[in-house]
């Protein structure tokens, strides 16, 4: 096979921060002036062969992240490739129940774990020359189920009724497959970041629409008079037939986010994502109930840490979308799970994106879903923002006609412009080494 004697020589890692902070776009009520970061990871090998992944962050921590992955990659060095498409749950269940490290838990853990992961999952991909979307949807069914913990999942979902999801979802594979590479997933833009002027919202918005996007999202939380003001504008853009989604970033408590989302919900929202803690299934469970006669989803899990909060929230009905994010979880096993979880409870799989390349990821595990998983585009769409694309990877990704365009290119498609990389190194690169003010846990906003 391609993939035979491959074996791991190196694992590069790099700290890689972009001041987005001076311009204030991916601003929100609780991060706002984020610095846009990845920890950057490439897992060469003894082949043409470079796996490629990505840790986002925004700013401070990415140094805590990067340390983490450095400090793990040692379990990776020297093995085959081979090891981990033989055994891939065995792998991942090695490096999440390493008998010290597991103390740390979910969160900075959990997304180093990701982060190598990924990165041996985009390997594995290239040493076959397919997209990762292709490699998931080619791969048997026993791979896949071997490939999650079910120890604490299974009582919300066994492996036979995995099976049986996977098994319904090879009906009409093909067709649906043709069609996806036809035209890829419906795409919503976050173009109402909470920093910026309404001329510049409008400015973006408009621009957006004229590639073919109709559907947006807007920050909201810091004042109920200037969300109003926000929603209308965006309303009035976009009209009554494209969704308009809200996002709080966990900026409210319970009682708090239905009082506000009460007072919103004039305009329609298509969903309240994040309206309280990440982890507050309760919480979310009351929320939902409240949004429900008003006609507004709930949406989270760009910082859900675990699939067993995943499973809680899904099997509660304490969301209407399932926002899987790209290097939140231990990487591709964790997203599997996750991901055949809100098929078996009907919850659709909508994932978050921006960052610098998350969107680039999610597109494969928006694709995967709609093919070989759900089988079905209905209710599904899947974030994009329109900036971090060119200049920055060397295939950047592509909308057209408000559909993200499927990727032919083998692996992820995460492979970076090296002078992009270099300008942006953290704390050498020619974009921080002189720049005035703090950095780091100092920046405070």
């Amino acid at each position: 096979m391609a993939h035979s004697g491959i074996r791991i020589t190196e694992v590069q890692v790099d700290d890689v921060r972009v001041p987005t902070s001076d311009s204030l776009l991916g601003s929100d009520p609780f991060h706002r002036k984020p610095d846009y970061s990845a920890a950057i990871v490439r897992i060469k090998s003894n082949s043409e062969h470079v796996g490629w992944s990505v840790v986002f962050s925004i700013g401070a921590g990415t140094d805590w992240l990067v340390y983490g992955l450095k400090d793990l990659s040692v379990l990776l060095v020297g093995r085959e490739l081979d090891e981990f498409i033989h055994q891939p749950g065995h792998f991942h269940q090695r490096l999440m129940e390493h008998h010290q490290l597991r103390w740390l838990a979910d969160g900075v853990y959990r997304m180093v774990v990701g982060g190598l992961v990924n990165g041996l999952w985009d390997l594995w991909a290239k040493s076959e020359g397919k997209p990762l979307w292709a490699l998931l949807t080619d791969l048997p069914i026993e791979t896949i189920l071997a490939s999650i913990d079910w120890r604490y999942l299974r009582d919300a979902l066994t492996p036979e009724e995995a099976r049986g999801i996977l098994e319904r979802g090879q009906q009409d594979l093909g067709q649906r497959r043709d069609q996806m590479v036809q035209k890829g997933p419906l795409a919503y833009s976050t173009s109402g970041w909470l920093g910026l002027s309404d001329d510049q919202v409008r400015a973006g918005v408009n621009g957006l629409m004229a590639t073919g996007l109709r559907h947006f999202k807007a920050k909201v939380g810091s004042d109920l008079e200037d969300d109003r003001r926000r929603l209308a504008l965006l309303r009035d853009i976009i009209g009554d037939d494209g969704h308009l989604m809200t996002d709080a970033n966990q900026i409210w408590g319970v009682d708090e986010a239905i009082e506000w989302m009460s007072a919103l919900s004039e305009f329609r929202p298509f969903w309240i994502e994040e309206p309280t803690a990440r982890d507050d299934v309760q919480g979310f469970v009351r929320i939902a109930s409240e949004m429900e006669p008003l006609g507004i989803g709930v949406a989270a899990g760009e910082q859900i840490p675990s699939p067993v909060i995943f499973k809680q929230m899904l099997a509660s009905g304490a969301l209407t979308h399932c926002q899987i994010d790209a290097t939140r979880l231990a990487g591709v096993n964790d997203v599997m799970a996750v991901i055949l979880m809100a098929a078996k409870f009907k919850v659709p799989v909508c994932p978050h994106g921006g960052g610098i390349g998350l969107c680039n990821m999610i597109r494969h595990y928006a694709i995967w879903d709609q093919v070989a998983v759900a089988a079905t585009r209905d209710n599904r769409i899947v974030e994009y923002i329109d900036f971090l694309q060119e200049g920055v990877f060397q295939t950047p990704l592509q909308i057209r006609d408000g559909h993200y365009v499927t990727p032919q290119s083998p692996g992820w498609g995460l492979e970076m412009d090296e002078g992009f990389i270099e300008r942006h190194r953290f704390p050498t690169g020619a974009v921080w080494r002189d720049r005035p003010g703090p950095t780091g846990p100092a920046f405070e906003a």
